[in-house]
């Protein structure tokens, strides 16, 4: 695993540059804005430009032609919300006396309880209370007033001119007019420059790092329009939605409500609040009751729900590339930076921010702490786990993988890359006894808990102290699968050549090997058993060699090579007609070169699976579907 702490980015002089690039966001902000706006929206027009650029269209043409077609929409949807708004506030008078009415039942409400705490509370409390002393006055020219109390003075603003009253309303309109303006003419200029651009990048990051930067840009293109399109696209639907059941409602101004509860979902998690909201204010303004505006509630509550949880993980993907806790964080960053624009640009600044951090290593804590998917894998994520004794969140998971994918699958790519992690540590030194007595219970828990027919067994003596759990979880798991199968794992009375035997030399490795392929190869119906090769063990009869059609031997260490070389003459010896066959896992402890294995057995594979595919192809193929 990479080393990607974060305490060695935290050095002064990169405290001292994030400090600067904060105060630059922060005292720069009016010049960053209107840029950094015209950017996203640069990045959100590009799929657009780019085809009507493949239709034919020159640069220029296609450029002016989708800011046009952009702010066509944008100006259209305005004009027909400024009229909905405009009729809303002619209507508003009618319902002042329903908004008073509740208003003023809310207060009741909310007020009683506490007013009757407070009264309660004064009765039983004592009240002292000096007598008051008489007022003494004196006489100010004609008005008498008391001698501590100053004389009233009013203070009154001048009544505003009709030229102050325009000028400020020109100020008013002006200011996002005037920004609007700016951001447009930046969008033109970033879109008509935009391969410029690129290539003044690129520049920059120098000659050795070209497929890096060129990598990070399309990365940041791609991730941004694609999110926009799918946000937009989620977001018109739920307007809809909401624009209907309104309507259903008999709400008046539905088309209205509609479109600002999807213009609301942009800016993430406040406004959706702020939407239903107002939706929820108005209705109870409309209604003489409470039952419609409960109802219009419930239902967006409802479709909100059903929208941020059902349909826009699906919908989004990994579009995003954002945790949810990574939305929220950086919606209160750029909204404390930049006031209500950091809170629109929020997601697409911060997704730049991880798509490069993915490429700069300078910014990879970003990309670490916020990113949708922590740059640790299953395996890494299965050993803290363990290490934490989470039991409870390894077997969940171990479900959902093992029903798509299959027991051996899990084995190669989470439970044994994950224990290779727990020897690497043990030889280092890193693990204390108890450690590693939490992670052999943990590991033989968990494989009886997946494992097909021993759950209820693991689940009886989980409580039970077994001495050969401390020592050896193969052995453990095995003799489990003795006391539920009998002496010999099942029955013997079984067709010939249909039993697959995993043979291993006795040591901690090989016994929990062997066992985790029994029991791999048991989930697809396969009669597998195990022995230890050298143990003195009873013979099931000179009859039982005819039952076996596959030997699996654990691959030899250095240590044990010459042992292993003695069981595979040995095998081949007594089962002639049997074919020997050894798993080469591609991590673990350093083995032997695969060239002196190949003379003493008749196959090497490389995983569970390639097992499962060599014993039962049909079943192989189904389990690597």
């Amino acid at each position: 695993m990479p080393d990607s702490s974060l305490f060695k980015y935290l050095t002064a002089s990169s405290i001292v540059t994030a400090t600067c690039v904060l105060g630059l966001l922060y005292f720069g902000r009016d010049v960053l804005e209107p840029l950094a706006l015209a950017s996203i929206l640069s990045l959100v027009l590009a799929p657009l430009i780019r085809t009507l650029r493949r239709v034919g269209l020159p640069q220029l043409p296609a450029t002016l032609l989708s800011v046009l077609l952009a702010g066509t929409c944008v100006v259209g949807i305005g004009t027909i919300l400024a009229f909905q708004l405009v009729a809303v506030t002619r209507d508003l008078p009618q319902y002042r006396a329903a908004i008073k009415s509740k208003v003023e039942k809310v207060r009741e409400i909310t007020e009683r309880p506490f007013a009757r705490l407070e009264a309660e509370l004064s009765a039983v409390t004592p009240q002292f209370s000096p007598p008051p002393a008489p007022p003494v006055t004196v006489k100010r020219g004609t008005l008498t007033t008391p001698a501590n109390q100053p004389l009233p003075v009013e203070v009154r603003a001048p009544r505003p001119t009709t030229r102050d009253a325009l000028a400020r309303l020109l100020s008013l309109v002006l200011g996002p007019i005037g920004e609007a303006g700016l951001v447009l003419v930046l969008l033109v200029f970033i879109l008509l420059e935009h391969e410029s651009l690129r290539d003044r990048a690129i520049r920059l990051a120098g000659q050795a790092e070209i497929s890096r930067t060129v990598r990070a840009l399309a990365d940041a293109t791609r991730g941004v329009s694609r999110f926009f399109l799918s946000q937009f696209i989620v977001n018109l639907t739920f307007g809809a939605l909401i624009g209907a059941v309104l309507w259903a409602f008999g709400v008046p101004h539905a088309l209205l409500w509609g479109a600002l509860s999807g213009l609301m979902r942009f800016v993430p998690y406040l406004g959706i609040m702020a939407a239903g909201a107002m939706i929820a204010v108005f209705v109870a303004a409309i209604d003489p009751g409470w039952t419609m505006a409960l109802s219009c509630l419930a239902v967006f509550v409802a479709l909100e729900l059903m929208v941020a949880n059902v349909i826009e993980p699906k919908v989004y993907g990994h579009s995003s590339g954002l945790s949810p806790l990574a939305v929220i964080v950086s919606a209160l960053f750029w909204g404390a930076l930049w006031g209500p624009i950091g809170l629109l640009l929020s997601t697409p600044l911060t997704l730049c921010l991880v798509v490069a951090g993915r490429h700069v290593r300078a910014l990879e804590p970003v990309t670490i702490l916020l990113g949708e998917v922590p740059n640790v894998t299953t395996s890494q994520r299965f050993y803290q786990r363990v290490l934490s004794g989470d039991r409870h969140a390894i077997v969940e998971d171990a479900r959902r993988y093992i029903q798509r994918h299959g027991f051996a699958r899990y084995c190669d790519q989470v439970l044994l890359p994950g224990l290779v992690l727990a020897v690497a540590e043990q030889r280092g030194n890193q693990i204390d006894a108890t450690q590693a007595e939490n992670i052999r219970a943990t590991i033989a828990g968990v494989a009886t808990t997946l494992s097909p027919g021993y759950g209820a067994q693991g689940r009886n003596r989980r409580r039970q102290r077994v001495s050969l759990l401390d020592a050896n979880v193969g052995a453990h798991l095995r003799k489990m699968r003795e006391d539920k199968l009998g002496r010999w794992q099942g029955s013997l009375d079984v067709p010939s050549r249909s039993v697959v035997l995993c043979a291993g030399l006795g040591t901690e490795r090989d016994d929990l090997l062997t066992e985790l392929l029994v029991r791999a190869l048991r989930e697809v119906g396969i009669d597998a058993r195990s022995i230890v090769i050298g143990a003195e063990q009873e013979s099931p009869g000179p009859d039982s060699a005819n039952l076996i059609s596959t030997v699996f031997i654990t691959y030899p260490v250095e240590a044990t090579l010459e042992q292993w070389r003695e069981a595979t003459q040995d095998l081949h010896a007594r089962l002639p007609n049997v074919l020997l066959v050894t798993i080469r896992l591609p991590f673990g402890e350093a083995s032997v070169g695969q060239s002196l294995v190949e003379e003493h057995v008749d196959m090497v594979l490389r995983s569970f699976e390639e097992s499962l595919a060599f014993v039962a192809p049909e079943r192989g193929a189904q389990q690597a579907a």
